[in-house]
């Protein structure tokens, strides 16, 4: 490989690794907020949380948050995409996916750890779940995207 070759292959990675700890610190600002800060909010977030609230409150009913379980879910798929992306490029893709989803998982227990020190929130084994879910399905999506096709 010559230098030029390993020298934008090693900026590739530490681009691919930056988007995944910017979004891990999404994910922690997120959870360092309740869903009632986002309803007194005027930003995106509180746009898009009402957006949602009043979609699921006209299709399924009042009495559902689903609101929560999707933001868990899809925040956490956009960071197993993320772990795996950087992963593969140093291991096999098998290995970067079981990676990815333990890394993601763990940074979930952690999230949900954080989650007892802010007020109205609580550590719910549920949310880590979903998070484990969508970080495997993020993962998953991702290696199947990246895996080589069989020529015909």
């Amino acid at each position: 490989m010559s230098k030029a070759t390993e020298f934008f292959a090693q900026r590739k990675e530490a681009v691919f690794w930056i988007l995944a700890v910017l979004w891990m610190g999404f994910i922690f600002f997120m959870s360092a907020h309740t869903g009632s800060d986002l309803d007194q909010g005027t930003g995106l977030f509180a746009a898009i949380k009402a957006s949602l609230e009043d979609f699921v409150a006209r299709t399924v009913g009042l009495q559902t948050d689903v609101v929560s379980t999707l933001a868990h879910f899809a925040e956490y798929l956009v960071l197993g995409i993320l772990l795996a992306n950087a992963l593969r490029l140093r291991t096999s893709a098998d290995k970067a996916f079981l990676i990815a989803v333990l890394a993601g998982s763990l940074y979930g227990v952690t999230d949900e750890i954080h989650q007892i020190f802010v007020p109205g929130r609580l550590c719910d084994p549920a949310d880590w779940l979903t998070d484990t879910l969508g970080c495997t399905l993020g993962a998953l999506c991702l290696s199947a995207l990246k895996r080589p096709q069989a020529k015909k």
